[in-house]
């Protein structure tokens, strides 16, 4: 009976135990997809945080990028207006002075100014570049203006009339090319009562018509050239009016053989010269009457 009661006793113990082994894998089995579906928690977790703090760096960073563009853009009104400034004084200088280096220092203002998107100071500061730029050509053009102006024509009143300082700087430039640096010149009407654009005084100057000012080059520079070989023939006169080869090669004729020298110094007209006749004409110009 005992021996029963003790089997018995086993078999419930062995039951027993295989139900407590069997629930502590359940327990096992649950507590390991915990873990699992915990791990992946904090992954997504992690995850969504650094999403977060991404998408949080990212709209930082568009709204630094936003002020900063907002704040060079707020500056590029003035830059714009101090083109247009230096625009108009770049007119006001043609033909009065060189604004070759200016116009190359605005340009590499603007290049910069395009290129820059985040420093306002990097646009306030070619903004002045330009704004001295302008100045300086001001003061350039005021500066040439008063040495013309400050020429004078004698009787004649003041260098240029019509043509203005343009105009004036222009046939200047073309009569010092061909070799007159030292010979007046000056604006005037009066040349053949208006129907010749230009002609030479005995007294050592030459007088143009307008709208020469507007003539190409190498009309220009030709019409200097003939007037300067005048100014040199009267420096002779008396010896070239009693040459009897000047009255045989030129007729006597002081506008042919003013022609004839403007050839010899490069500046050929519409009336031809031989080569006899350039070779004496070369003499004028050194003073030599042969």
């Amino acid at each position: 009976m005992i021996r029963r009661m003790l089997a018995v006793v086993v078999a419930m113990t062995v039951m027993l135990s295989a139900g407590v082994l069997a629930r502590a894998n359940a327990l096992d089995q649950e507590r390991a997809v915990a873990v699992a579906e915990l791990g992946s928690l904090t992954r997504e977790y992690h995850e969504t945080t650094q999403r977060t703090d991404y998408l949080d760096g990212a709209v930082d960073r568009a709204e630094r990028d936003t002020a900063e563009r907002a704040a060079v853009l707020a500056v590029r009104p003035a830059f714009v207006a101090e083109l247009t400034a230096f625009a108009a004084a770049l007119d006001g200088a043609r033909g009065v002075v060189d604004t070759a280096a200016h116009r190359a220092a605005a340009l590499s203002a603007q290049q910069t100014v395009l290129a820059e998107k985040v420093n306002p100071d990097t646009v306030t500061a070619a903004t002045a570049t330009v704004h001295a730029l302008t100045e300086k050509v001001g003061t350039e053009v005021q500066a040439a203006q008063a040495a013309l102006a400050a020429q004078s024509a004698g009787p004649g009143g003041p260098a240029w009339t019509s043509s203005g300082p343009g105009g004036y700087a222009r046939v200047r430039a073309a009569l010092d090319l061909v070799g007159g640096g030292g010979v007046g010149l000056y604006e005037s009407s009066s040349c053949a009562g208006g129907s010749a654009p230009a002609c030479a005084n005995s007294n050592g100057y030459i007088k143009y018509r307008a709208d020469i000012a507007n003539w190409s080059s190498g009309r220009l520079n030709w019409a200097m050239a003939h007037e300067l070989a005048h100014i040199y023939q009267f420096r002779v006169w008396g010896a070239l009016t009693s040459s009897g080869a000047y009255a045989s090669m030129f007729g006597g004729d002081p506008e042919f053989l003013a022609n004839c020298m403007a050839a010899v110094r490069g500046y050929p007209g519409s009336v031809g010269c031989n080569g006899e006749q350039q070779a004496w004409a070369s003499g004028i110009w050194v003073g030599a009457v042969r």
